[in-house]
């Protein structure tokens, strides 16, 4: 056996063993991907009463909106968010933090309000971490693995990077099998490459979503170690997460300022801007109510703080350009990117349907590869069956 035939082998076993050992979390994982590319869409088809909107302007103040929420929660959660719209014919989206025990790894348990901006009316609520895409969410990005609440990565999110890994050994030891070993490139395109249906397909789809699939793969894992990955490009790490309480910090029960009275303090600062969120006070040293705004032609928003107890006001900060606040960080252009890339956000929709076809693809590749090694085995204990009967 010469040393390609050698070659060859040892990357068909490799080949072999992630798609058969791996196929039970891959096609989830890849499956759920595909589908959250059209998160937004889906979210509204099986929710449209949350959007239905009755015109494009929230002409309202934000402490109508806030009202409206509130009242909407009842005594089951509590305000601590107002999202205006940022594209016309959005809903309002007001946050609650639901009272009681937090869900897995300590997270607190929201409930979500979709508020018509002409109206003030409430078009619906509901809690956020049970909508059917947000489950794909974490099935798509932590195997539904809860968090320990800590201040290192989530297992599942690593678990989750690991496989992307994976991902990527396959698609390229999958290239490596697929090309022809004797003939050119252009053979390597045939329908028929054998005379099984099964081996075909697996040959044709795998050949033509490889790159896409690769590139999936390592904007994935980019996402998963974003300590490392930022590393590897020579930038920042990302701000560490917070241990303890103060991470989950809840709203301050009884804040001195309505949300009317600090978005007017906020906006006394910059004149002429637009308020694009607000969220309440949590608990701790100083409370603050934290307002962004975005001032006309501003590509990005400020945050002004208020000091709950005396009204006193924060200098505005602007979202940096490294992911927080603050300037004199490096520019990040590259984890954008990256996440675009890998949900296909703003990507346009000729982008967006190859993540859906290379998301799909996997269950296919997965399926008719398992049965096509199950039939190879059976051939081989027939073939040893028969030689040890002779």
């Amino acid at each position: 056996m010469t040393l390609l035939s050698r070659l060859r082998r040892l990357w068909l076993d490799v080949h072999l063993w992630i798609g058969a050992g791996l196929v039970v979390v891959l096609i989830p994982l890849s499956v759920t991907g595909a589908i959250l590319v059209w998160h937004d869409p889906i979210d509204r088809a099986l929710h449209a009463e949350r959007y239905a909107t009755t015109g494009p302007t929230a002409s309202r103040p934000v402490q109508a909106y806030a009202d409206a929420a509130q009242e909407a929660f009842g005594t089951e959660a509590q305000l601590t968010q107002v999202r205006l719209p940022q594209q016309a014919g959005d809903p309002v989206v007001a946050v609650g933090r639901i009272r009681g025990e937090p869900g897995p790894g300590g997270r607190p348990r929201t409930m979500n309000a979709w508020i018509d901006p002409p109206t003030g009316r409430v078009l619906g609520t509901g809690e956020i971490a049970r909508q059917a895409t947000q489950v794909m969410h974490r099935i798509h990005g932590s195997l539904m693995l809860p968090s320990s609440g800590g201040p290192g990565p989530a297992l599942g999110r690593q678990i989750v990077g690991w496989l992307g890994w994976a991902m990527f050994v396959s698609c390229v030891t999958g290239l490596w099998l697929w090309w022809p070993r004797h003939g050119g490139f252009r053979k390597g395109l045939r329908w028929h490459r054998g005379a099984s249906t099964l081996f075909n397909l697996h040959h044709l789809i795998g050949f033509w979503v490889c790159a896409p699939l690769a590139v999936l793969s390592l904007t994935g894992v980019y996402i998963s170690f974003p300590q490392t990955s930022r590393a590897v490009f020579g930038l920042p790490p990302p701000p560490p997460r917070a241990a303890g309480p103060g991470r989950f910090a809840p709203p301050i029960s009884a804040p001195k300022l309505t949300v009317g009275e600090a978005v007017a303090k906020a906006q006394a600062e910059a004149p002429g801007a637009a308020v694009t969120e607000v969220n309440a006070p949590t608990s701790g040293r100083e409370p603050v109510w934290r307002v962004s705004l975005t001032a006309p032609g501003a590509a990005r928003p400020k945050t002004v703080q208020v000091v709950d107890a005396t009204g006193a006001v924060k200098a505005a900060r602007g979202r940096g350009p490294g992911g927080g606040e603050g300037a004199g960080r490096v520019k990040d252009e590259v984890s954008p990117l990256m996440r675009g890339i890998h949900d296909g956000a703003d990507m346009g929709i000729a982008w967006q349907v190859v993540i859906f076809v290379a998301g799909i693809a996997p269950a296919v590749l997965g399926i008719t590869g398992v049965v096509m090694w199950l039939r190879r085995r059976a051939r081989r204990r027939a073939i040893r069956h028969g030689l040890e009967a002779a």
